[in-house]
């Protein structure tokens, strides 16, 4: 299953490079209003802190959107720009949502962390250390949150339940999704963050979802079946007849097939 889902992310990245380099490119725009301008606002700290704040939720709301346009990728479809400017109407709630959770985040790793260490005593460190480590496992949890509500739901709170569900019945695959977009941000650096970049690993995340919610198919009509044996082959059937198997010539040169 990972290889294939590795395979099919990367042929729909290729395949709409140029959409997937505009969306980071907007993302990039967007991410420079929360970075740079309470630097340039520093000497009046309420206004610094309101741009910054009002940044990440634009920045999130703007994740929403790309992450529902994306969905249409991971299902064999497109997407126009008229088609994102909708998701953006759509998906402000959970965007704004999100931008608390980051919000939330960036506080307890600017704030809490470095304050309970500078307490510079066991109890600090061990508070300083579970803080840490929630946020790790918040991360692992929610990492699906953009993809779970651009496929499954639009409820808040029956994204994090479902988020919950996914982490807790498939740990190996989110820590595998999670080191993954690791990677993927570190080989993003060289091209600038415009690929594969944010993009790249919400497409990533919605088609390893997608892939996952088949198995619960298969369950649902297997409920006999044993949950620590599933067959991806016969599973994934369809989807390698929908994907195809490509050379590298087709990859630079598919007019020539």
């Amino acid at each position: 299953m990972i290889s294939f889902l590795l395979k099919k992310t990367f042929f729909d990245l290729w395949d709409n490079i140029l959409k997937i380099i505009l969306i980071n490119l907007g993302f990039i725009v967007s991410f420079s209003f929360p970075v740079f301008i309470p630097a340039l606002l520093v000497k009046i700290p309420v206004l610094s802190i309101c741009a910054m704040i009002i940044g990440i939720f634009w920045c999130t709301v703007y994740l929403s959107a790309a992450a529902l346009s994306l969905k249409t990728i991971s299902d064999y479809g497109s997407f126009g720009f008229i088609d994102f400017f909708k998701n953006l109407k759509i998906a402000w709630p959970v965007g704004l949502v999100l931008g608390s959770f980051v919000f939330l985040g960036y506080i307890l790793i600017a704030v809490a962390i470095p304050f309970y260490i500078n307490m510079r005593s066991m109890t600090g460190l061990l508070l300083g250390a579970v803080i840490f480590w929630t946020l790790i496992a918040a991360i692992l949890t929610f990492q699906f949150f953009l993809a779970i509500r651009a496929r499954l739901d639009f409820n808040i709170v029956k994204i994090i339940k479902k988020c919950f569900i996914i982490s807790f019945d498939n740990p190996m695959f989110c820590v595998f999704s999670l080191f993954h977009n690791l990677l993927v941000s570190v080989l993003s650096i060289p091209m600038a963050f415009l690929f594969p970049g944010p993009a790249g690993i919400l497409l990533f995340l919605d088609e390893g979802l997608r892939l996952r919610l088949l198995k619960y198919d298969w369950l649902e009509a297997n409920p006999d079946s044993v949950r620590r044996k599933i067959p991806w082959d016969i599973i994934l059937m369809e989807e390698r007849e929908k994907t195809g198997e490509r050379s590298l010539k087709n990859f630079f040169f598919p007019w020539k097939e």
